[in-house]
Parts: structure tokens; sequence; C-alpha cells
């Protein structure tokens, strides 16, 4: 299930195989509870707990077990979505899909266009419902919240930047 796996099973540096993927189920179910589906959920939940942090689609359908047809459709939905990226190494013949040690990160500084295209949409719905009925005031507030959000996130992503430097930002450094 994961990088600290040896080559018989057993896992290398003490980590219980067994409580890894009890994790990885858990952390799927709760993305599947905030609207994720299942199998990018699981995907993205395996890649997670890989110490390197990258999985051929072969490796996460054996992992997983499941069939490569669903790892397929997960790794294109992740990558859709911004979690994951697809990559080759040099000299390799097969991609494989990873997720970057700052995804989350990542992850929220690209909606600005997305948080933009919400907006706009919004306020033409909002003019064409007439701003003074209840459906267009509805609809405007919600496209000024669009709006708050993508004035916000700059700040928020600078103090994230600013709490790294401040708290450290490598892997397995608890803060």
């Amino acid at each position: 299930m994961t990088d600290s796996v040896s080559s018989n099973g057993d896992p290398a540096d003490g980590s219980d195989t067994d409580a890894v993927a009890r994790f990885v189920e858990r952390f799927a179910l709760f993305l599947v509870q905030s609207g994720v589906p299942r199998m990018p959920a699981r995907v993205f939940g395996a890649l997670l707990v890989t110490e390197e942090g990258k999985r051929s689609a072969a490796e996460l359908a054996e992992s997983l077990r499941v069939s490569p047809a669903a790892v397929s459709g997960a790794v294109r939905y992740l990558a859709q979505v911004g979690l994951i990226v697809r990559a080759r190494d040099p000299g390799e013949r097969r991609d494989h899909y990873e997720v970057t040690e700052d995804v989350w990160y990542e992850a929220y500084a690209d909606r600005d266009k997305q948080f933009e295209q919400w907006s706009l949409l919004l306020g033409d719905g909002a003019a064409i419902l007439g701003r003074h009925t209840n459906a267009g005031a509805r609809l405007n507030e919600s496209r000024k919240f669009f709006d708050f959000l993508r004035d916000e996130i700059p700040n928020m992503m600078r103090r994230w930047r600013e709490y790294q430097r401040e708290h450290g930002n490598q892997a397995g450094e608890s803060g």
C-alpha cells in the first residue's frame, strides 16, 4: 500500500499496512461525504499515503484491489479538479499520477478563474431576474460571495506561506 512496505509486504518502517489501508478508506469516506465520488476519493487517499506521493495506474489498481478502468476514471477526475498531476519520469514508459507536497495550496490557489466564472454567471442570472426579486437578490448575494472569495484567497495564500516559513513546511514536520 505504501512505499514503506518492503517487497515481501512487511512494513519497512514499522507502519501497519492494515492500519494504513483503514486510514485510506476512512479518508475516502470523508471525501465522499464532502461530495467527491468514491473511487477518486480512494485513489487520492492511496496517493497521499505513499512515501513518494506517486503511483502508476496499475499500482493503484493493485493496491486498492480495483479494476484499471476504475482507476482510469478516478485519475481523470482528480486531474481535472487539480488534486493530482499526470507525469512520466525520464526513461520511463508508463505515466504515473502524483500529489504534490503542496496539493491543498495548489488546489485552492487555482480557484480564482472558477470563482470568476461563478460570479459572472450569477451576476447574469441576477440581472435577468432583477435584483429586486427574491431570486435575483439571492443570486446577487451568491455573486458577492464569490467576489469576496476572489479577493480573500490571495491574502489567505500569502498568510499560509508566512505560516509555513514560521512553522516549517517540510514533509514530516509537525507544527
